[in-house]
């Protein structure tokens, strides 16, 4: 049930914030004040803003021209984050400076101005001032109108001597406090006209390293104290990616410098303030001796992410929350392009389609997913979109737009939509008009089909006519669904489709391309012979599944595919099982086919479909151990592929191994178990100088690093052992934005921990919810502790337990968990003894 909300009035909007703080490190508070150009549209008493925490000591309007008057009257809307300033006469229309001082918290929240914990040289717990300001928390460190109506900000801190203090701009003056000349004065230049979320500021100890790019852009990476060289593969990265975006959009980057910095308590990923993206430590910084290639992949596709936010959706800003997308999905398809540039060897479309095409479609289907437009209203319903569907099944659609347009058009359309929109705001439909001109296609009518509604289509194709030298194709479109047993139908869904098929002479590229807009059509492609095969959606560019018949598993199977083609053919497999539309054993029988595979683009895709099964199957003990088994059959072994490096090996070769080490030995193999321990065993010891090389470390303790390390503590499997982790999840020696992830390692490893984790967040709800309410952690923590459950008695008890214990922010993951356990209840209800049986 949605809050009841209203934009702020439009009666007085802002022009220019001349902010100055005074942050506290000590009693964690700050003092502000600030001089705001206003413009007056119609005249009015009062000035509404936004505010969460913050007291305003004083407040007084200055019109252009005539005499200062102060406030009336001061009041908050707590429940709606506003402050009303009231004034004894009606404001003038016109321009005007509003002034107020206030005051605030530097709270423990992760977001606002906030601090941040981290240990110094010397062993001693000290604290850096942090902003974190998206989607709707720049009210929480000055009263604003928070985020849609954009300003430029001048901004001017004061902080303590010794430390480095950042904003989004360069400084361009630098002197004494005049009050305390333990303080320095740190005024920056002017930013452009901006959204509130992208301001930033950070005061604390760090280094640095830096370099400048081939377009002239001054680049620096922030690290902790003594760890400087950790930041400069993502500085590598950052001087490829700035001049590679500028190319792309034929726009070059607007500021004189770009800072990227790496902050200890931080409850996303990164973010893309302007000038100053701020990040996770473990999504910027790389330890050449420690750091695995997994990390170096993340953190390339980070970094490449919150710049191209820099163009799109800080120089040209989504109108409103309901068009997120436009931010996060496109970042998130640019962030694939440039990695590919500056790590062509990453291999890293193909990965693509496993990480966010495959993930945006499991969630996709189900019946409570939601558009990818979707409106939102109250700040309290943004949080929760900040998910798949949003980044991923976004990313999808771009791609499969960018393959269907073509590159040359997408940069030319993209190219005219951000200088038409440059230091504004815009709509989705804004970006359609100017992808359609450039293209000469009919793409806002394609793309509202995959925007507007939720969902996707699965194509149902039969081979209708051959003769000597074609094939002609009956394709039938219909909404895909997670659980064909669902009795939720809805409205009958029509996409349209960007079809492509390859064949046997031309596998690797489309031999014909149509659009599909109907529910059926009839295809003819020439140049195919009465033995040669015809696939429909090479590449997977398509948004679409197709579930192949008896007939056409076996065609696929002996085919010899790319690899992309290759996860987009078992990708049509696992889905069918498990919503009923075919049997799980063609699944099995599919993956039997891949014991020699090598590949771990491949390896990575039929690995999590290995794990989806793993969670089925704990419905059954003899029947899970009987697929460890099989699983072990199909791998290439850890003792083939060697411990060691090889001198020619490349970045997925060392992917492989990892992965290869951690299954086998999650499936019980005695030789890859006792190496592990031994190896681990010596890299522990205090007294033995060998360590365990970072590609392996993610398979023989999970981790060599803290934060990977804490995340394999759910692999015990004693549950006096379980229940010491979930403590050390809640106690100190574990971050707030960690705990979430320890907690979920517990919840998915293994039977035993799932039980226990769902246990002990049900038993300290109150404490987890108060600790991460209106954040996207409380969303990944219901998800975790809940999604690997598979009987319709577990359903329920999830359902009676948030009927009673309401998840701010996260109540549409808590419907998807249950549709999820119910689907998973009615798969094995289905298939479970037929699996069984084949096992």
């Amino acid at each position: 049930e949605k809050k009841p909300f209203s934009r702020l009035p439009s009666t007085v909007v802002p022009v220019n914030y001349n902010l100055w703080l005074k942050p506290c490190l000590n009693q964690f508070v700050f003092d502000g004040k600030q001089s705001i150009n206003v413009k007056v549209n119609s005249a009015t008493s009062s000035v509404t803003l936004n505010s969460v925490d913050i007291k305003i000591a004083s407040a007084t309007f200055t019109p252009d021209g005539g005499a200062t008057v102060s406030s009336s009257d001061i009041s908050y809307q707590v429940e709606n984050e506003k402050a009303i300033i009231q004034f004894p006469n009606e404001l003038a229309t016109g321009a005007g400076v509003l002034e107020m001082k206030f005051t605030g918290e530097l709270n423990n929240k992760m977001k606002g101005f906030y601090r941040s914990k981290y240990v110094g040289g010397n062993g001693e717990e000290k604290f850096a001032a942090v902003t974190q300001f998206e989607a709707t928390d720049a009210r929480r460190c000055f009263p604003c109108w928070d985020p849609a109506l954009k300003a430029t900000f001048d901004t001017t801190l004061v902080v303590p001597k010794d430390l480095v203090a950042l904003s989004n701009m360069n400084v361009i003056d630098e002197s004494v406090y005049s009050e305390d000349a333990a303080f320095k004065v740190m005024k920056y230049a002017q930013t452009p006209v901006m959204s509130t979320y992208l301001l930033a500021f950070v005061v604390g100890e760090f280094d640095y390293v830096e370099d400048t790019s081939s377009d002239g852009v001054k680049v620096r990476v922030y690290t902790p104290v003594g760890k400087s060289v950790q930041g400069q593969f993502a500085l590598e990265v950052a001087t490829k990616a700035l001049p590679f975006y500028k190319d792309y959009f034929d726009i070059p980057y607007p500021l004189a410098k770009m800072d990227l910095i790496a902050i200890a308590d931080f409850c996303a990923g990164a973010m893309e303030n302007w000038g100053l993206v701020t990040y996770r430590e473990t999504a910027l910084l790389i330890d050449e001796t420690s750091s695995s290639a997994h990390t170096r992949q993340w953190v390339a596709l980070v970094v490449s992410h919150e710049l191209a936010h820099q163009w799109f959706g800080n120089l040209v800003t989504m109108e409103w929350w309901t068009h997120l997308w436009l931010n996060e999905g496109f970042a998130s398809f640019m962030e694939y392009l440039a990695t590919d540039h500056c790590h062509p060897k990453f291999d890293i479309w193909t990965q693509f389609v496993t990480h966010d095409l495959v993930r945006a479609m499991d969630l996709d289907a189900l019946d409570n997913s939601h558009p990818i437009e979707i409106p939102v209203g109250h700040p309290d319903e943004v949080d929760e979109i900040f998910d798949a569907i949003s980044y991923s099944k976004g990313a999808s659609v771009i791609r499969m737009l960018h393959n269907w347009i073509g590159d040359e058009s997408f940069r030319k359309g993209m190219n005219a939509y951000l200088k038409k929109h440059a230091y504004k705001n815009a709509f989705t439909e804004d970006l359609w008009e100017a992808l359609g001109e450039a293209s000469g296609k009919p793409v806002q009518q394609v793309m509202t089909t995959w925007t507007k509604q939720m969902g996707y289509p699965v194509l149902d194709v039969q081979i209708k006519e051959r003769t000597d030298n074609s094939i002609t194709l009956s394709l039938a479109q219909s909404k895909f669904r997670a659980n064909s047993m669902s009795k939720n139908i809805g409205v009958a869904s029509l996409w349209s489709i960007p079809v492509s098929f390859s064949s046997s002479s031309s596998p690797q590229h489309p031999v014909k391309s149509i659009l599909f807009d109907t529910r059926s059509i009839d295809v003819t492609i020439d140049d195919v012979g009465k033995d040669d095969w015809v696939k429909v959606n090479p590449g997977t560019y398509g948004f679409y599944r197709k579930i192949p018949t008896q007939f056409t598993l076996k065609k696929l199977l002996a085919m010899i595919l790319p690899s992309q083609n290759k996860i987009g053919t078992h990708q049509l497999l696992i889905p069918g099982a498990s919503s009923g539309v075919a049997p799980t054993t063609d699944f099995l029988k599919a993956l039997a086919a891949y014991e020699n595979e090598s590949d771990y683009t491949v390896w990575s895709d039929v690995d999590g479909k290995i794990g989806t099964l793993f969670s089925l199957l704990w419905n059954n003990d003899e029947a899970h151990e009987e697929f460890k088994k099989f699983t072990l059959k199909l791998m290439p072994t850890a003792d083939k592929m060697g411990w060691e490096p090889k001198p020619t090996e490349g970045h997925l070769e060392s992917m492989l191994r990892s992965l290869v080490i951690r299954r086998m030995g999650e499936c019980g193999c005695s030789n890859t178990v006792a190496e592990s321990v031994k190896r681990l065993s010596s890299h522990v010891s205090p007294f033995d100088g060998h360590c365990v090389l970072s590609y392996m470390r993610l398979g023989c303790s999970k981790n060599g690093e803290r934060n990977r390390i804490e995340r394999s503590l759910g692999s015990a499997k004693d549950p006096e052992l379980i229940k010491e982790v979930l403590d050390f999840a809640m106690s100190e020696r574990v971050r707030s934005n960690d705990r979430i992830f320890v907690i979920g390692s517990v919840a998915t490893r293994h039977k035993i921990g799932r039980d226990l984790a769902w246990k002990y967040t049900k038993e300290n709800w109150d404490q987890l919810h108060d600790m991460y309410k209106g954040m996207f952690l409380i969303s990944r923590l219901v998800k975790n502790t809940t999604e690997n459950f598979g009987t319709d008695e577990m359903a329920k008890d999830v359902e009676v337990f948030f009927d009673s214990h309401p998840a701010l922010a996260a109540e549409r993951t808590v419907q998807q968990s249950i549709e999820q356990i119910r689907q998973k209840s009615d798969w094995w209800k289905r298939d479970g003894d037929a699996i069984c049986a084949w096992l």
